[in-house]
């Protein structure tokens, strides 16, 4: 077990969809009330998650920004994103904007979103300042960033090394909720 999580430290990757059960548990301490409560979403308001899983963070996220709001939810899994569309559905949910992309390069005009937020996602990006500079960009300038990860995940990215990836990004930590073994961190433009 502890080599396997060495090697994925490594060689970051998505978790698979076929391992979709561990994005599927309930989140403790990075839960969906401490991200409303540091991401702040609106009513009206447009969000991008990258690496929405199953939709955990996703649903509810979407239904605080309604009536007029929209959440993008992007992923390099086609079947994750399915998965949360599906999920979506059938809870009547129809303010979720699905999008096949790699985080390093968003699809994204600049300046397109409110805010953003990945959740024990970043991790498993290879370039991750890249992914940062690339949400920096399609978040407006007064916008929010928010990276939340969990102590136990093989990926988990320590709030100092998201500082420091953070700022050459261009980017800046603005709040943190949580310690060393979990952490919500918002960020916003240098």
């Amino acid at each position: 077990m502890v080599g396997a999580a060495l090697w994925w430290r490594r060689h970051p990757s998505a978790c698979p969809y076929s391992q979709r059960f561990w994005v599927e548990a309930p989140h403790p301490f990075i839960t969906r009330e401490r991200l409303r409560e540091i991401l702040a979403p609106q009513p009206g308001e447009r969000v991008l998650e990258v690496g929405p899983g199953t939709g955990y963070y996703a649903l509810p996220v979407a239904s605080w920004l309604a009536p007029n709001g929209r959440l993008d939810v992007a992923d390099v899994q086609q079947e994750m994103l399915d998965h949360t569309v599906g999920r979506a559905r059938e809870q009547g949910i129809d303010n979720i904007e699905p999008a096949r992309v790699d985080a390093r390069s968003l699809p994204y005009p600049t300046d397109s979103f409110d805010a953003a937020y990945l959740v024990a996602v970043l991790g498993e990006i290879p370039d991750q300042e890249a992914a940062l500079r690339e949400l920096r960009r399609v978040v407006k300038p007064e916008g929010r960033i928010v990276v939340g990860e969990l102590f136990g995940d093989p990926h988990m990215v320590s709030h100092r090394a998201l500082r420091d990836r953070a700022a050459a990004a261009g980017l800046q930590v603005e709040r943190k909720l949580g310690g060393r073994l979990w952490h919500f961190t918002r960020l916003r433009a240098a």
